[in-house]
């Protein structure tokens, strides 16, 4: 059932172009009810029936917020919100050169959590 989420993610980050210059740090693995795409081992982005979530900074989550119709993740109704998640719009997940940006953002924000010697390792 969670199949098609996962082809989906794969999918969107094979056209995104992130696969061929960080394919040995990408992998994108079933998640729950959904699909997880992952950097070194850390999610970085979110495909289930509540939409594509991407994780981001606090900037980048308020200029997808405020100028892309972005929202706060909540993965059920009465489920507490993931703070450094955001849902992306319909319409952004359909565009992979509007997509693309913020894919790379979310990558570079979670390599930026590593763990020093972690983040080392994707140089």
């Amino acid at each position: 059932m969670a199949q098609p989420y996962l082809d989906e993610l794969t999918a969107l980050i094979e056209a995104s172009s992130l696969a061929s210059a960080d394919a040995a740090s990408l992998d994108c693995r079933h998640f729950f009810s959904g699909a997880a795409a992952y950097v070194q081992g850390q999610v970085f982005a979110l495909l289930t029936p509540v939409g594509l979530s991407l994780k981001l900074s606090p900037a980048h989550r308020q200029a997808l917020k405020g100028n892309h119709g972005a929202k706060p993740l909540r993965q059920f109704p009465k489920g507490p919100i993931k703070r450094d998640y955001v849902v992306l719009s319909p319409a952004m997940r359909r565009d992979p050169a509007a997509l693309r940006p913020w894919l790379q953002a979310s990558v570079d924000y979670v390599r930026s959590r590593l763990p020093p010697a972690a983040a080392a390792g994707s140089a």
